[in-house]
């Protein structure tokens, strides 16, 4: 079913008029319009093969070569060329063309302006466009000319504006040699360049890149800490391994005064981290199974002496110039964590109970303290904008739900700086979001950089904005051409210079699509953790290495962005970048601030309400007991719980009482009554 849904949405040719060709038939009234419509199609159709399948460009000959005589002239050889327009230039002989004639033509042409001096001058004022020692430059250019020729006079016709006079009745196809500054077009395009247009900025997209990278670390590790927290993690003979290594390097090297060097820092830092990982593993586990590790891994009964380790070195790296031994923020991050949260949940005798989450992300060597929260939560904003903002500026999207579900992820609100060393402890809920919001805004990146580099494969189709075809450079001193140099120019490739960029890397590039592109939308796999028994982790290998980019994606994206030697580099996007004023970001962050107080509040007033929920379950308990305590009455016989025995009853019972009735059981609010007072 045919929908009206924009130019072109029901097959009908949307190309210009020139694709239309006649249609003869017997006993049809030929005219003008009829013929030259099979010209201009004809025509118009080999132009475009010329153009879309072999570029503009050099086809063969049309050397340029010094005038045996010498002076401002040079010969052009014979030979075949095309133009961006797809029009065919052919110089069928030997052409002598004065080069300061063309000069000085352009010179009047351009009003006086011109990019070297006159040639009637001296060599004194030369200029050279290059800044280099020598005269003039200048490029020689070959430009398609149509010229009317043959004119014939028309028939007298019923007309009402016959043609007066004769008219022409041919084309000839021919050209002229012009002389430009030499700045010629390249028209080759080569395919980083539209790589660089939907990335942007390459520093902007390595910053969310990279700080994707680091989510991918900790994406399934937050997963798995937020599930079942009372799980352990198993502890087998590689974590022995790792644990009998750090600890045996720490004992011997984490000793001594004054806070290691940046070398130093770095290796006491990874040990830190092997032996804190093994020691978070070993406290996830009960009393019982603490008990068989120590049995199954003998190493295990130095467990105090490797908190005490720990301890001394994360006293000397809170000292160290973490800066100097990670110049990159994001490890610098990383490394903070991992003693002060080494400090905080492993060094003490029985680690901290309190604080399960960190614990088991200590257990798979991937610290998680506050600050690194905070830098989390800033890290996935970035990475939501980046995407956002270069879908905005994507023309050749293929992916078209990206948007939708990019705009779907739950982002976790900023949180303002946390002060040096805090050991804030995470919520079920935050590490959630925070996994959620990393697995699928990671998942967006790998479908939006696969997006953009096979979209790469396919050529665009070149503009013309110049049709004039490079024949050589010409050196000029003077009024003499004095050097020629034809090696640069374009020259015509099997499907065009735009496509011949593509020569050497075209195989592997098509090797690689294959394996990457048309493929089905990556998702993220939650890890998923067994019925019972053990939990098993794998250890946070390089967390704080360099975070080499590898797979068949970032082998693409790599040879599309590295030039080969003799290969144009793509051209860098110069685009402007739109930075957020001062009064948003700090109305943002007062924002962010108020959000944390009103988060204290709440949970104050949560306390507050658990403490009065205490003390009205006290006070129904007093009620009870006091209540409990109170004498039952037994008949007659009854008495009161202050009088004994042999005390004489209570006076003021005359006889005209009434017959004695059992006494009413006691209460609180009861009190005695005075001599002679009747009941």
């Amino acid at each position: 079913m045919r929908t009206d849904c924009g130019c072109g949405c029901g097959g009908d040719a949307t190309r210009t008029s020139a694709f239309v060709r006649p249609r003869f038939f017997a006993g049809q009234l030929l005219t003008e319009d009829d013929l030259s419509l099979l010209v201009e199609y004809t025509t118009a159709k080999a132009r475009l093969h010329n153009r879309s399948l072999y570029g503009p460009g050099v086809i063969c000959g049309l050397g340029v070569t010094c005038d045996p005589c010498g002076g401002g002239t040079v010969a052009v050889h014979p030979g075949h060329a095309l133009d961006c327009a797809g029009n065919d230039i052919v110089v069928p002989c030997t052409e002598r063309v004065d080069v300061t004639a063309l000069v000085r033509e352009r010179r009047i042409s351009a009003l006086g302006v011109d990019c070297g001096e006159d040639c009637d001058n001296d060599n004194d004022n030369d200029n050279d466009n290059d800044g280099d020692e020598g005269g003039r430059r200048y490029g020689l250019y070959a430009r398609y000319r149509e010229l009317p020729v043959e004119p014939v006079a028309p028939y007298a016709t019923e007309e009402p504006c016959p043609a007066p006079g004769c008219v022409p009745s041919r084309i000839q196809e021919g050209y002229q040699f012009v002389v430009k500054c030499d700045d010629f077009e390249d028209h080759r395009h080569n395919p980083g360049t539209r790589l660089l247009m939907t990335l942007g900025d390459l520093a902007r997209a390595d910053q969310a890149r990279t700080r994707d990278r680091r989510l991918g670390f900790y994406t399934d590790a937050l997963t798995v800490a937020s599930l079942g927290t009372g799980r352990a993690f198993r502890f087998d003979a590689a974590d022995a391994q790792r644990y009998a290594t750090a600890f045996a390097w720490l004992r011997d090297n984490a000793g001594g005064e004054g806070p290691p060097a940046p070398p130093t820092a770095r290796e006491m830092t990874e040990h830190v981290r092997a032996l804190a990982a093994a020691v978070a593993r070993y406290d996830t586990y009960d009393a019982a199974g603490q008990a068989q590790l120590a049995r199954d891994y003998p190493d295990l009964a130095t467990v105090r002496e490797a908190r005490s380790a720990l301890g001394t070195a994360c006293g000397r790296l809170g000292g160290a110039d973490l800066e100097a031994a990670w110049p990159d923020p994001l490890h610098t991050g990383i490394a903070r964590a991992v003693f002060t949260e080494t400090a905080a949940r492993v060094v003490p005798e029985r680690g901290d109970p309190d604080a399960p989450l960190e614990v088991r992300m200590l257990a798979q060597g991937t610290p998680l303290g506050h600050a690194l929260r905070v830098e989390f939560r800033a890290d996935l904003g970035l990475i939501r904008e980046w995407l956002l903002c270069r879908l905005d500026q994507a023309t050749d999207l293929a992916d078209c739900a990206l948007r939708q579900d990019i705009a779907a992820v739950d982002v976790p609100p900023l949180l303002p700086s946390p002060p040096p060393d805090s050991t804030e402890k995470a919520t079920i809920a935050e590490v959630q979001q925070i996994a959620e919001a990393a697995a699928a805004l990671g998942t967006a990146v790998r479908r939006f950089l696969t997006d953009a580099a096979c979209a790469t494969l396919n050529p665009p189709c070149g503009d013309c904005t110049d049709t004039d075809v490079l024949l050589a450079h010409l050196e000029l001193d003077g009024c003499d051409v004095v050097r020629v140099c034809s090696a640069t120019r374009e020259q015509v490739l099997p499907g065009g210079s735009a496509y011949g960029e593509w020569l050497p890397k075209l195989y592997q590039l098509r090797e690689l699509a294959e394996r990457v592109c048309c493929r089905p939308v990556p998702r993220y796999q939650k890890p998923t953790l067994p019925s019972e028994g053990p939990v098993a982790r794998p250890y946070a290998d390089g967390l704080l290495g360099d975070w080499p980019r590898t797979g068949d994606l970032e082998e693409m994206l790599s040879l599309l962005l590295t030039p080969a030697p003799g290969e144009t580099p793509p051209k860098a996007l110069h685009e402007q970048v739109y930075t957020t004023p001062s009064e948003v970001t700090d109305s943002m962050q007062e924002l962010a601030r108020l959000r944390t107080r009103v988060a204290d509040l709440t949970a104050a007033v949560e306390g507050l309400r658990a403490q009065l929920g205490s003390a009205q379950t006290q006070v129904s308990h007093l009620e009870e007991r006091v209540s409990s305590r109170a004498p039952e009455p037994s008949g007659e016989s009854a008495q009161e719980p202050d009088r004994t025995p042999d005390q004489p009853p209570e006076q003021g019972a005359g006889e005209g009482a009434e017959p004695a009735r059992p006494p009413a059981k006691r209460t609180r609010s009861s009190r005695t009554r005075k001599p002679g007072e009747t009941p």
